[in-house]
């Protein structure tokens, strides 16, 4: 029962219509300091998992070469444009014609790292803490981008749960072909991306998110050769 995933939409939903009703009652500074709560809940998030790590050289190795195959695809520009046209399929408040910051809300709830590790894990052994957090996060971040947008943050859940259900599906298969340290590897991965997630989302640095994506597929094999080929000559 994807738990995790139905919890997550159902935050999108609701934060959207709070944020679109009350909105106008929240302060700039409120909505600031708020930013700073979900970069530190991100990156706790963050450290529990890459502190399951079983083969260190395989999960830096990963990131590295996940990063850079995410930025040869350019993902991170593919996912953008993807919601530019997204975007464009949702009607926008009354005078406000800001698409970037829809665009932005639609890479933010659709294809981000922790959404993507959390429905993951989830749909491989049922935790489904971390998009329970996630939920908690996004139920607030949805209420402050829907007093700019208005309603049609709510929307976005709906392209959400269908991807978020896809992985949810995807990872049950992937399961019984994994090992222990295959897991605690991807998790740490997965990990280190929320790290990155929570420094970009207090703007303390701006990491390339989407383009580290493909580390989290790349582990997989990684961990496997490691364990498997490497770590018996070391």
């Amino acid at each position: 029962m994807p738990i995790g995933v139905i919890c997550n939409t159902i935050a999108i939903a609701l934060g959207g219509v709070a944020g679109a009703v009350f909105g106008s009652r929240l302060s700039a500074e409120f909505k600031e300091k708020l930013n700073l709560v979900f970069g530190i809940c991100a990156l706790g998030i963050g450290i529990s998992s890459t502190v399951l790590m079983a083969n260190l050289p395989a999960v830096i190795l990963s990131l590295i070469l996940g990063t850079i195959l995410g930025t040869v695809l350019r993902l991170g520009d593919r996912i953008s444009k993807g919601g530019e046209r997204m975007a464009a399929l949702f009607p926008r408040k009354e005078g406000n014609q800001d698409t970037a910051l829809l665009v932005t809300g639609i890479v933010l709830f659709c294809a981000s790292g922790t959404g993507v590790f959390g429905s993951i894990v989830s749909g491989m052994n049922g935790d489904h803490s971390i998009l329970l957090a996630k939920s908690i996060l996004d139920l607030f971040t949805a209420m402050i981008f829907a007093c700019s947008l208005g309603m049609v943050v709510s929307v976005i859940a709906v392209p959400q749960f269908v991807i978020f259900l896809l992985l949810f599906l995807l990872a049950k298969v992937i399961y019984p072909l994994t090992t222990p340290s295959m897991i605690n590897d991807f998790k740490a991965v997965g990990g280190l991306i929320l790290l990155a997630t929570g420094l970009r989302i207090a703007k303390i640095r701006d990491f390339p998110i989407a383009d580290m994506i493909p580390a989290m597929l790349l582990v997989w094999p990684i961990s496997w050769m490691w364990t498997a080929w490497i770590a018996p000559l070391l």
